[in-house]
């Protein structure tokens, strides 16, 4: 199995500006992390991850570049199919694209205009249609919020196909990615979390025809600077009141390599490091992370 390590920002990341970006940009390639993974929230300070990760592959040769996540309902699946063939083409075939419902805030929805009870028949849709619009030489369809005739988007992505990444525990999640997902990267989940989840997945992947690659299982891992806050650890309290705080987020750059070792232990083999905080200088706090987690690579 092989073991990957990836470095993403959270929404509430505040390195938006050209030089504290390219500086973590420019750490994650040189330490050969796996890849850079970039959330999405229209009311917080964080880029827009296209954009940003757009800007991180004109910095960069290896580096995997993906959405974590990447909200689907209310976006037009043509337009969006053709902006990212666009970055996986012009990245050399390095996007990772992973794509959610969207938060249940009023604030983001209002910017998608969707309503929260027409979210997942949306994304149930939406999502195939981008598959046969990086495939197929004209999509043709008829449904219940989208209509194409004789549809066609070029260029083509590098990558045949795409492999498009899903997350969350929650059991309609987990069917979810059975039916539609190439890869599963949950978050605040713990190791007992993944562990139950795979099989699942597994299961309903198979009643649908279909296999996940059994190294595409794993998890954004988050990671507190110096300390987990009281108030993270009251909002996971609040949300799982049922698991320890620090089998969700590591309280130290210490703690994470024995938190993604229990993640490896059952099965899951991607991995997606989430700082809680932002340090001072990323290319110091990079070389430290790096220590910790690479010798976990293989």
């Amino acid at each position: 199995m092989k073991v990957r390590v990836g470095y993403g920002l959270g929404t509430r990341t505040i390195t938006n500006d050209a030089e504290r970006f390219a500086a973590l940009v420019d750490a994650l390639e040189a330490l050969r992390f796996d890849s850079l993974w970039l959330s999405e929230k229209i009311t917080d300070d964080c880029p827009d991850p296209v954009v940003a990760l757009s800007f991180a592959a004109a910095r960069t040769a290896r580096l995997k570049l993906g959405t974590s996540v990447m909200v689907l309902p209310g976006r037009n699946p043509m337009l969006l199919a053709k902006e990212l063939a666009s970055l996986d083409r012009l990245s050399g075939g390095r996007l990772l694209p992973a794509f959610g419902l969207g938060q249940v805030d009023p604030a983001e929805q209002q910017a998608f205009g969707v309503e929260r009870t027409e979210r997942a028949k949306r994304f149930d849709e939406a999502l195939p249609l981008l598959r046969r619009f990086w495939t197929e030489d004209a999509v043709d369809h008829e449904g219940t919020f989208f209509r194409y005739e004789a549809a066609r988007v070029r260029p083509r992505p590098v990558q045949q196909p795409i492999e498009i990444w899903l997350g969350g525990v929650a059991p309609s999640e987990l069917r979810r990615t059975g039916r539609l997902g190439d890869g599963w990267l949950p978050s605040f989940c713990t190791p007992d979390d993944v562990a139950a989840g795979r099989p699942e997945i597994e299961r309903v992947a198979a009643e649908h025809g279909r296999e996940i690659d059994p190294e595409h299982f794993g998890a954004l891992v988050p990671y507190a600077l110096d300390g987990i806050p009281d108030v993270l650890a009251a909002f996971l309290a609040k949300r799982r009141p049922d698991v320890d705080v620090r089998d969700v987020v590591a309280p130290s750059v210490d703690a994470l390599v024995p938190l993604l070792e229990r993640f490896i232990d059952v099965g899951g083999s991607k991995f997606v490091a989430v700082p809680i905080g932002e340090p001072a200088d990323w290319g110091d706090h990079l070389a430290e992370v790096a220590d910790a987690v690479m010798p976990l690579q293989t």
